[in-house]
């Protein structure tokens, strides 16, 4: 639907209306009450995400899918399935922290190394000299 409105733009009214279509036929799958666990499960999470299942939709500039967070988190979890993981629950809240702003940084074209060895030196816990971050609202 949403790649149909890039080639025929909807008015607000009319993209409220295919919202609420789409809400309702939602809504009817959510009142089922299934006996198999997995589709309780899987009902059980849409019915506390439903507010949010078509945000993409209300708002264009929302992604309809997580594809690019997933492809940004790809080489940590590569790098986590090379090395056998971590041993520590502190490792690897470690391990997110740095490959976090290592992404960060080759977001923005920024270089990493400057980044960290800020951070490492500073006495308490800041936010990244970041340009994205600094700029405020």
């Amino acid at each position: 639907m949403r790649d149909h409105w890039q080639a025929h733009l909807p008015s607000a009214r009319g993209r409220a209306i295919h919202v609420g279509r789409l809400q309702a036929r939602l809504d009817r799958y959510l009142a089922w009450q299934p006996t198999d666990p997995a589709n309780r499960k899987l009902l059980k999470h849409l019915r506390t995400e439903r507010e949010a299942v078509f945000t993409f939709l209300r708002h264009p500039e929302v992604e309809a899918t997580n594809w690019q967070a997933e492809q940004a988190i790809r080489p940590a979890v590569i790098t986590r399935k090379i090395c056998g993981g971590n041993r520590t629950p502190r490792g690897a809240a470690i391990q997110s922290v740095i490959a976090s702003v290592l992404q960060t940084c080759h977001q923005q074209g920024v270089d990493p190394f400057p980044v960290i060895a800020d951070l490492l030196r500073s006495p308490a816990p800041r936010i990244a000299p970041l340009p994205a971050l600094l700029a405020g609202p």
